[in-house]
């Protein structure tokens, strides 16, 4: 697959990280239904590539995402056409598809906030693993403002990344969050300056992507179905992923790199 092949989506790779870059500067990286296309085909190639082991979401020009695309919805266009069941099932067929695609993406992924991320652009940068905004980047769950609901997903996401009391003030009130409050409250994990939004993005990328493949997938996965089971499952499913963890040769590269005071190099094997 060549980026001819996805629209309004661009991917660069530099080593083991793959980074996507929204590509609708014109209309604020707003979604179209080939964005929609081409990031779920990316993220599902990305999976499958044992030479990708982390990925950078980002977007062109000044903004991350502003989300659904206001003058297309106005229109009743494309995605926001039809009768209600026929845009219950244009949601579930379409925008939908992207965070369940993220939700079983094993390989960490980076939301780079560039710029504004704003209704169903934050909830993508939630659907992220970690979260790197440069300073004066505005977010915000902004649907009702627009007499809309979160239809991608955002009131289950919103309140996973920041807890119950605060996606629920921010989702009814609509305002917008600067970078200082959205780092304050865990909506972000670190704040930089523009220039440095990238290569701080990169570099986190690539100290993920030189541990061992395996022991960081089965990580995230333990860490995100932990969250839904009780301590006896948890522990149940902490005692299987540690069982194939332990019998990897990365694993034993790993010990005995430790032992002789080298790097280590794994294989994902």
């Amino acid at each position: 697959m060549t980026d001819r092949d996805l629209p309004d989506l661009r991917r660069a790779q530099a080593g083991a990280v793959l980074t996507l870059t929204l590509d609708r500067p014109d209309a604020r990286n707003a979604y179209s239904e080939a964005m929609v296309e081409s990031l779920v085909r990316a993220l599902d190639e990305a999976e499958r590539d044992d030479q990708v082991r982390c990925l950078i979401l980002t977007g062109a020009g000044p903004a991350f995402s502003a989300g659904g695309d206001l003058k297309r919805m106005l229109q009743h266009d494309g995605m926001f056409a039809g009768a209600p069941a026929e845009l219950r099932r244009r949601y579930i067929d379409g925008i939908q598809r992207i965070p369940r695609r993220l939700a079983v993406t094993d390989k960490p992924v980076i939301a780079a906030i560039n710029g504004a991320a704003i209704g169903a652009g934050l909830d993508l940068a939630c659907m992220c693993d970690l979260r790197i905004a440069a300073r004066g980047a505005q977010l915000g769950s902004t649907f009702v403002k627009v007499g809309l609901v979160p239809g991608d997903g955002g009131a289950y996401l919103l309140a996973r990344t920041i807890g119950f009391p605060r996606a629920l003030e921010l989702m009814l009130s609509a305002r917008l969050v600067d970078t200082d409050e959205a780092e304050r409250i865990g909506l972000v994990h670190r704040v930089v300056d523009a220039a440095e939004l990238l290569p701080a993005a990169q570099l986190l990328a690539e100290q993920l992507a030189a541990l061992p493949p395996l022991a960081l997938r089965l990580t995230k996965r333990a860490a995100y179905r932990s969250h839904d089971l009780d301590l006896e499952q948890a522990l149940e499913l902490a005692a299987t992923y540690q069982g194939v963890a332990q019998n990897t040769a990365d694993h034993a590269e790993a010990v005995r790199a430790m032992l002789e005071r080298r790097a280590p190099h794994f294989t994902g094997t």
